[in-house]
């Protein structure tokens, strides 16, 4: 007999049995988003406490409310809305201050490696983004999400994404290009 290799099953096959208590769901679930979701988050806030701090959140929200996810979702979409609500509402909740993680701060200030000051100076472009502008970017950039997925996510149209991605192009451009010369 030949060992056909076991399929993963889908986002929404994981929320469906999440949805009727299923721990394991949930811990495939985490395994396969945690890092992921870290790096939205991480992007987004601007530093690290603040980004683990929402993806347990995230995680939390997605065992609660699983039963509320609608196949009619993509799952990944779904788990995207959540994670990227809960980061705008942490930032909004720090007084709407720029989001810089300090070690960021320190090692631009002592003049690391050209490509580690390039990555800083992109984290710190993206602090001063506003969190549904920051969100969509990251989404779009990171995630390479499609502007149909961002637009599900977000909650908002397909041109709203282009316009908040055109401005987070024009004020990342003009950051880095202070930076830079």
């Amino acid at each position: 007999m030949i060992a056909r290799p076991s399929r993963s099953p889908s986002d929404g096959t994981l929320l469906a049995r999440i949805a009727l208590g299923d721990e394991d769901a949930f811990a495939d679930l985490v395994g396969r988003y945690e890092r992921r979701f870290l790096g939205v988050a991480f992007r987004i806030l601007g530093n690290e406490r603040d980004a683990e701090d929402a993806v347990q959140l995230a995680f939390l929200r997605v065992f609660r409310k699983a039963r509320d996810y609608s196949a009619d979702w993509q799952g990944s979409t779904w788990l995207y809305r959540v994670v990227t609500n809960i980061c705008v509402d942490v930032w909004r909740k720090q007084g709407r201050q720029p989001v810089v993680d300090e070690a960021c701060e320190v090692e631009q200030a002592a003049g690391e490696a050209s490509s580690a000051v390039l990555r800083i100076d992109v984290q710190a472009a993206l602090g001063r983004l506003p969190p549904e502008t920051r969100s969509v970017a990251v989404l779009r950039f990171s995630e390479e999400l499609s502007y149909d997925e961002i637009a599900r996510v977000r909650g908002v149209s397909v041109n709203t994404v282009k316009t908040q991605l055109v401005r987070a192009k024009r004020a990342l451009r003009g950051h880095l290009k202070g930076v830079m010369s």
